[in-house]
């Protein structure tokens, strides 16, 4: 860059100079260039209150992932994750996942836990449709939508994504979604009850195996 930054100026001394020659010459001076960075969003006192569960069921943090089987049809997981005992509380997976389905599964967790206080999650239309919004009315929960393209005031489920990401969705080549169900199903049960946790001491999110809901 500074090499090309000397050319720009023909007739002068330096324009000749050779691109090696400059390199060596900046390293000599210590110069770097500078690495390219987020902006970093300062988090307010309120919004960092917010990010922190206390207690098991306070907060429900939900998202959504993509995938395929091994015919290119797409498949949707909806992720459903309890913020303080970081457990994986559903890994719904589908073709589609409409309001309405999410909601057949929250149902189907409440049935089993009682209803959480809060529910997090980002403005998807799934997320913000009248369906979703109706039963946590009904069921006294309240919903704290992240601000878009903010993913990380949703920390605990994005970090979630991510070993789902790295450790199964992109391993496992899935030939249906009837098998795409069994093995998520299966690699759930396992995070929760085998695999130990930094963020928890070492153990596991889940002392038993919790109630999950799949769908098509």
């Amino acid at each position: 860059m500074a090499w090309r930054v000397l050319r720009r100026e023909p007739g002068q001394p330096w324009t000749g100079v050779n691109h090696k020659r400059v390199r060596r010459l900046w390293r000599e001076e210590g110069l770097r260039r500078p690495v390219r960075t987020r902006k970093r969003r300062r988090v307010t006192a309120e919004q960092a209150e917010r990010l922190r569960a206390e207690r098991p069921n306070q907060v429900w943090a939900i998202d959504f992932q993509f995938d395929e089987t091994a015919d290119g049809r797409r498949l949707k997981l909806a992720n459903i994750v309890d913020e303080h005992t970081r457990e994986a509380l559903a890994m719904r997976v589908g073709r589609t996942c409409t309001a309405d389905d999410l909601v057949e599964v929250l149902a189907g967790l409440v049935a089993v836990r009682g209803a959480p206080e809060q529910l997090r999650m980002d403005n998807g239309p799934e997320l913000i449709a009248w369906a979703l919004r109706d039963w946590c009315r009904l069921v006294d929960a309240r919903t704290s939508y992240i601000e878009p393209g903010s993913p990380w005031e949703n920390p605990y489920v994005e970090s979630f994504n991510g070993r789902v990401r790295d450790e199964l969705l992109a391993i496992e080549e899935f030939p249906s979604l009837t098998v795409a169900q069994v093995v998520v199903e299966a690699w759930r049960i396992e995070y929760n009850t085998y695999r130990p946790h930094s963020a928890l001491s070492g153990l596991t999110p889940g002392p038993r195996q919790s109630t999950g809901v799949s769908g098509s």
